[in-house]
C-alpha cells in the first residue's frame, strides 16, 4: 500500500484512464438519464426567489407544522402547493412557510396568528415577500452568464490549446452542471439564489482542474511528437504523472466546503450556508471526476481519430510499459543481440522503437 502512494505522489502511477473511459462514461449516462427523467417528472423546489410570494417564519417551540396548515387554511390559503418547513438554527427550531403572492391584509392576519399560536410577540414572526418578476430576472441573467461563460472558455481553450480541447472542456463542464441541478431534482432541495451562485462557481472549479490535464497532455504531446506513439498512451501518462496534484486540489478546496456545510450549517444553524455548501461540495467532487474520467477520456477519443494517431488507435500501453513510455517518451521493444565469442551469454537490450536503423554490432576484442 505504501508502494502505490509513493508511486502516486512522484506522479508514476500506471492507471489505464483510457482503456477503462466506457465505465466513467457508463456511469455519466446513468447519472444524467436520471437526472433528465427527474427534471421532466418531478422538475425543481424553486425558491421563494425564483416563483415569488410569501414566506413567513415562525419560533416552533409551542407551534407544529398542523398548526401552521390550519392557520393557512382558516385564512383560505391553499395548501396544496405551500411549502412547510422544520428548521434548527442557533435561536432555536423555527418553521417556515411558503405560499403564492397574498395580499397585505392575509400576510398580517397569518403573521398575526401565528405569534399567537406560537406564543411570542408578532415582531419574531419574519414575513418575506417577492414578486415573480424579480424571480424571473434573476433567472434568465443567470443563464445568461452561464452561455457567455461558456462563449469566453471556448475560444480561450480554442486559442490556447486547440479546438477539440475546447470541446471536451465545455462538454464536461456541462456534464457537471446538469448532474449537480439533477440532484436538487432528485432529493427536493430548494434552489435559490445561492444555489446558483454555487453552481457558477463549481464552472471555474471544473475547468481549472481539467485545464491542468489538459495542459500537461499537451506538453507530452509535442515530447512525443517525433516518436510513433498512440494518442491513448499520451493521454494516459499525462493523467498519471497529474493525478495526485489534481487529488490535492480536490481536497483542498472540499474539505473548507465540507466544513461549511457540517459546522456552519447542521452545527451552528445556519441554514441560508447548507443550500450554497451542498451544492459546491456536489459540483467540486464532480469537477474533479469530470476532468479525470469525462473531459481527458473525450479529447482522447477525439485525437485518435486524425490521421496521424488513426493507425495506432487500438494501441494502449500499461504497466511496466507505460513506465517506460513516460520515462524515455518512447515505446520500446525487447530485442536480443550476439555478444562476443568469448561470452557466449545471450543479452537483452532495450531498444527504442524511434531508431531507424539497427544497432551497431559490438567489435571484438583483441586477445
Amino acid at each position: 500500500m505504501s508502494g502505490v502512494l509513493s508511486r502516486l505522489y512522484r506522479g508514476e502511477t500506471t492507471f489505464n484512464f483510457v482503456g477503462r473511459r466506457w465505465w466513467g462514461f457508463g456511469l455519466s449516462l446513468f447519472l444524467i438519464v436520471v437526472t433528465m427523467l427527474s427534471l421532466f417528472t418531478r422538475g425543481l423546489n424553486l425558491g421563494i426567489d425564483f416563483e415569488g410570494g410569501v414566506a413567513w417564519e415562525v419560533p416552533a417551540a409551542s407551534i407544529t407544522i398542523e398548526d401552521v396548515t390550519t392557520i393557512l387554511e382558516s385564512n383560505k390559503i391553499d395548501t396544496a402547493d405551500a411549502k412547510v418547513q422544520s428548521l434548527n438554527g442557533s435561536d432555536g427550531p423555527r418553521i417556515r412557510v411558503q405560499v403564492a403572492e397574498q395580499s397585505d391584509a392575509t400576510k398580517s392576519a397569518v403573521q398575526g396568528e401565528l405569534a399567537a399560536k406560537a406564543i411570542v410577540d408578532v415582531q419574531d414572526v419574519s414575513v418575506s415577500s417577492v414578486s415573480s418578476s424579480w424571480g424571473r430576472s434573476i433567472t434568465e441573467k443567470a443563464v445568461r452568464a452561464l452561455l457567455i461563460f461558456f462563449v469566453l472558455v471556448s475560444i480561450f481553450i480554442a486559442w490556447r490549446f486547440e479546438w477539440k480541447m475546447a470541446l471536451s472542456a465545455i462538454l464536461a463542464m456541462a456534464h457537471d452542471v446538469l448532474i449537480s441541478v439533477g440532484l436538487y431534482s432528485v432529493t427536493g432541495l430548494a434552489v435559490t439564489p445561492a444555489t446558483v451562485i454555487a453552481f457558477l462557481t463549481i464552472l471555474g472549479f471544473s475547468l481549472y482542474d481539467t485545464i491542468v490535464v489538459f495542459d500537461k497532455v499537451h506538453d507530452n504531446t509535442a515530447k512525443y511528437s517525433a516518436s510513433r506513439v498512440s494518442y491513448a498512451d499520451i493521454t494516459n501518462v499525462s493523467m498519471n504523472q497529474v493525478l495526485m496534484r489534481s487529488i490535492n486540489t480536490s481536497l483542498a478546496a472540499v474539505l473548507p466546503v465540507l466544513s461549511l456545510l457540517v459546522l456552519g450549517s447542521w452545527v451552528l444553524g445556519a441554514v441560508a450556508l447548507e443550500e450554497f455548501a451542498i451544492a459546491l461540495l456536489v459540483g467540486l467532487l464532480l469537477g474533479a471526476y469530470s476532468s479525470i474520467f469525462v473531459a481527458t477520456p473525450l479529447l482522447a477519443v477525439f485525437k485518435t481519430r486524425e490521421s496521424k494517431y488513426a493507425s495506432l488507435a487500438d494501441e494502449v500501453h500499461t504497466g511496466v510499459e507505460m513506465a517506460r513510455i513516460a520515462g524515455s517518451g518512447k515505446k520500446t521493444v525487447q530485442r536480443v543481440v550476439a555478444t562476443t565469442t568469448e561470452d557466449s551469454e545471450r543479452e537483452l537490450v532495450l531498444a527504442s522503437s524511434a531508431l531507424t536503423h539497427p544497432p551497431r554490432p559490438r567489435k571484438k576484442r583483441r586477445r
